[in-house]
């Protein structure tokens, strides 16, 4: 089991943003708490709520239900958890809400992997580009290998990474803005990161997974970015 020292003091962090050269991007995935007074406001109804529930991935993908957002795996969950069961457009919608928008592929792998702060901390280099959103490993990332979490962790638990942000790797998949270069409707978009029912190899920067756009399980969220 990885050890404690992986696990940060907890959820102090959900909701700041990380400022970067021309954008700025949420310090960690959006969670339950945030999602839940977006719908307070607004009286969004998502898609897996009006069709009975979300999907797992078993032998195919099995719809399960009363998993929504609420309750990503059928049961009572922390507010501080990441939001997921939600399709690319409700976390588009979501992020608007909030002044913001879905980063492009290419602004969440900057974040992710390249250190822009002026002055990180040690031992975080400026100007280096990492082989892990956690450097130099994927160590204290919330993966299908062995570590503390069987499922999604709370945000701000996991080992923080690159520019000061979590689970940039792993936890769960995020979703992005790029659609593939043959498919110009956005029928499909690209998801970045892996989650903790893939092994580590999923957090790499050259992983191209994409997923249809109208898909709700229980391993997709995001984070949002925001023009500077």
């Amino acid at each position: 089991m990885a050890s404690a020292a992986f696990v940060v003091a907890a959820h102090a962090q959900v909701g700041e943003r990380v400022a970067l050269p021309g954008f700025a991007i949420d310090r960690t995935e959006v969670t339950i708490g945030q999602f839940e007074r977006y719908v307070r406001v607004t009286g969004a109804v998502t898609r897996a709520e009006k069709e009975g529930g979300g999907f797992e991935y078993v032998a195919g993908w099995e719809r399960r239900p009363g998993w929504t957002w609420r309750q990503p795996d059928g049961h009572p969950t922390s507010a501080d958890h990441p939001v997921v069961h939600v399709t690319f457009a409700e976390a588009q919608a979501y992020c608007r809400w909030v002044g913001g928008r879905l980063p492009t592929g290419a602004e969440w792998q900057k974040a992710g992997f390249t250190e822009m702060r002026e002055t990180p901390p040690s031992p975080w280099v400026k100007g280096r580009t990492y082989p892990w959103t956690t450097g130099d490993s994927p160590q204290g990332a919330n993966t299908s290998d062995v570590d503390p979490w069987p499922r999604a962790a709370p945000a701000g638990v996991t080992r923080q990474g690159v520019n000061g942000l979590y689970d940039m790797g792993a936890n769960v998949w995020e979703w992005t803005s790029d659609n593939p270069p043959n498919d110009p409707q956005g029928r499909e978009r690209r998801t970045v990161g892996g989650s903790w029912w893939y092994g580590a190899h999923n957090m790499k920067a050259d992983v191209q997974a994409f997923k249809p756009a109208d898909l709700y399980v229980v391993y997709v969220g995001f984070r949002c970015a925001y023009e500077r």
